[in-house]
């Protein structure tokens, strides 16, 4: 039995063969040539021609040739509409597409019926029953750009703006000079990402429309220029240390301040009365989240839990914790910054580039530590 569409074309060819010996299409003397050709077909794409239920199975109830005479008056009458369609004003011109079905009279007003109603479904903001309403209206008349375009309009307000690009592109391809595709296309193409695709097709609708374009248009375009300017700027922009927050010798952060902030002794004396302390010798958190070191430092712990948990697995920085937690007080993050593992994460935390002791006085000798700038 004949499995592919293939073999089953190979059955109907052998049919066709032997048939036209049978009918007297071929004289008696081309028996054997038939023969021979029947068998090598057969092996090649192992099928049985002499089984009458595979051939059947095959070709249905047309034979081969009945099948190519319907092909021919359809090609026919493809290439006499395709020439009245050539003819015509190009006002009532309007190409096909891929399917060239031609619909009726009958089909357009049922076409247009349905429009109608998917109208009136996108009004109500049913845009699933606006969908299918124009899906319909196209199986009837298809490649009409005005179905596909509105279509789109409603893809867009479902949010399947994939779609509703699909949609609008081939409406104007369909028809150029239908400009609310532009727009659509326009409106698709911006909701996907592509600003600068959305600025074409708004540009191409202006053109389309003449005289400088309608003020939806126009606005659509200028939204779009404006996202293109912005993402120029973004690519163009990189990042900077923050030079406004105090920095130690060699560029890094000041980790001395920073200890200082949370009550700790500065890298200068080891004091556990720093300044930036509060009242019993709780940190001053007011300071602290003002702070543009610290505000860098959280930032890059939330984007980066890989190192939030490094940090925390950190012996020093736990026992830091639970002292806190307990009411012991605030360790003295001064000497807490010479543990150089503590220091280099806390210089990575905040951007910095090089060494920040207790003084400052590192001298920054990795220019590669700053990892904060331009990815």
């Amino acid at each position: 039995m004949a499995t592919t569409t293939k073999q089953r074309l190979a059955l109907a060819i052998c049919d066709f063969l032997t048939t036209s010996l049978s009918d007297g299409t071929l004289s008696a003397d081309d028996k054997e040539s038939i023969d021979v050709a029947v068998n090598c077909i057969g092996e090649s794409f192992k099928v049985d021609p002499s089984d009458a239920a595979a051939v059947s199975s095959a070709t249905g109830t047309q034979n081969l040739l009945q099948i190519y005479g319907v092909y021919e008056k359809l090609k026919s009458t493809s290439s006499t509409s395709s020439s009245s369609s050539t003819t015509s004003s190009s006002s009532a011109s309007k190409p096909t597409g891929e399917n060239n079905k031609i619909p009726t009279e009958e089909e357009k007003s049922q076409a247009e019926d349905l429009k109608s109603k998917g109208n009136r479904a996108m009004a109500a903001k049913d845009y699933p029953t606006a969908i299918d309403l124009y899906t319909q209206a196209l199986a009837l008349t298809p490649g009409n750009a005005i179905y596909l375009s509105n279509r789109a309009a409603a893809y867009s307000a479902a949010k399947d703006h994939a779609s509703a690009r699909a949609d609008a592109e081939a409406a104007v391809r369909l028809d150029p000079r239908y400009t609310k595709a532009w727009s659509r296309l326009g409106l698709a193409r911006f909701a996907l990402g592509d600003a600068r695709g959305s600025m074409d097709a708004y540009r191409q609708g202006i053109e389309h429309e003449g005289n400088g374009g309608s003020e939806a248009m126009k606005k659509g375009f200028e939204t779009a220029r404006r996202r293109v300017d912005e993402l120029a700027n973004e690519a163009a922009s990189v990042p900077t240390p923050d030079v406004s927050s105090p920095r130690g010798g060699g560029g890094g952060p000041d980790l001395a301040s920073l200890a200082g902030l949370f009550g700790g002794g500065g890298g200068g004396g080891g004091n556990r009365e720093g300044g930036g302390g509060g009242g019993g010798g709780m940190p001053d958190l007011g300071s602290i989240m003002s702070n543009p070191m610290f505000a860098n430092m959280a930032q890059s712990l939330m984007s980066n839990p890989d190192m939030m948990q490094n940090l925390m697995s950190n012996p020093r920085l736990r026992e830091m914790a639970d002292r806190f937690s307990s009411g012991g007080g605030m360790p003295d993050l001064g000497s807490l910054m010479n543990d150089p593992n503590i220091a280099d994460m806390a210089r990575n935390m905040m951007g910095g580039g090089g060494g920040g002791g207790g003084g400052g006085g590192g001298a920054g000798d990795n220019p590669g530590a700053g990892r904060g700038s331009g990815q």
